[in-house]
C-alpha cells in the first residue's frame, strides 16, 4: 500500500501526481462519454514562481506549492485536485460543467491571493520560547504572497479525449498569463 501511495502521489503536497491525474482522468472521460455527462478540467500555474524562489528561496516557493494544494483540497463542487508537475496544478469536475464551477474556482482563486507566507530571516532564529514571543510582539514579519492564474475547458464534442480536454485548458491558462495573470479563463 504504502509503494502504492509514493507512486501515486507528490511527496511535497500530498496531492496525487500527474501519472495518476492522466489514468484517473481518461476513465473519468471515457464514463461520462458513456453516460452523456459533462466534466471540466482545470489547469493552475503559480503566477511568477521562478521570482517567488529566486528572491526568497525554494523553502518559500515549497510554502507557497502547500498553501495551492491546501486550497485546492478544500474546492467545493466535487473538484479532485492534483499536482501536474512543478508550479503546475489540475482539478477535475466530473458532471461538472464549465459554469458550475467558475465559481468554485474564484473562491480558491482568491483564498490564496489573500494569503500571506510568513518570511523569517533564517540567521536569526530564537534562541528559545521566550524570545520567540517576543518577537512575534515586536515587529512583523515579512509577507509574500503568491498568486494563481487559471485555464478551465470542458469535455465536448470539439474535445473528447483526455489529451484534447488537457489541451484545451492549456489554451485556457496561457490566455490567463496573456490576460495580466491571477484570474480564470475559459
Amino acid at each position: 500500500h504504502q509503494l502504492q501511495v509514493l507512486s501515486t502521489h507528490d511527496e511535497l503536497t500530498g496531492l496525487p501526481n500527474r501519472a495518476w491525474f492522466v489514468q484517473q482522468l481518461g476513465e473519468a472521460i471515457s464514463q461520462a462519454l458513456g453516460h452523456g455527462e459533462q466534466m471540466a478540467v482545470l489547469l493552475l500555474n503559480l503566477d511568477r514562481f521562478k521570482d517567488v524562489n529566486d528572491s526568497h528561496g525554494h523553502d518559500v516557493g515549497d510554502q507557497g506549492l502547500r498553501l495551492v494544494a491546501a486550497q485546492l483540497r478544500k474546492i467545493g463542487g466535487g473538484g479532485k485536485a492534483y499536482r501536474y508537475g512543478g508550479e503546475e496544478f489540475t482539478l477535475v469536475f466530473p458532471g461538472k460543467s464549465l459554469a458550475e464551477c467558475l465559481p468554485h474556482l474564484e473562491v480558491v482563486r482568491q483564498a490564496i491571493e489573500v494569503y500571506r507566507i510568513q518570511l523569517r530571516d533564517k540567521q536569526q532564529r530564537p534562541q528559545d520560547d521566550k524570545q520567540g514571543r517576543q518577537r512575534r510582539a515586536g515587529a512583523r514579519a515579512s509577507e509574500v504572497s503568491v498568486t494563481v492564474s487559471m485555464g478551465v475547458a470542458e469535455r465536448g464534442q470539439e474535445q473528447s479525449r483526455p489529451e484534447e480536454v488537457i489541451k484545451a485548458a492549456d489554451k485556457a491558462l496561457y490566455s490567463a498569463k496573456s490576460a495580466g495573470r491571477n484570474c480564470i479563463r475559459s
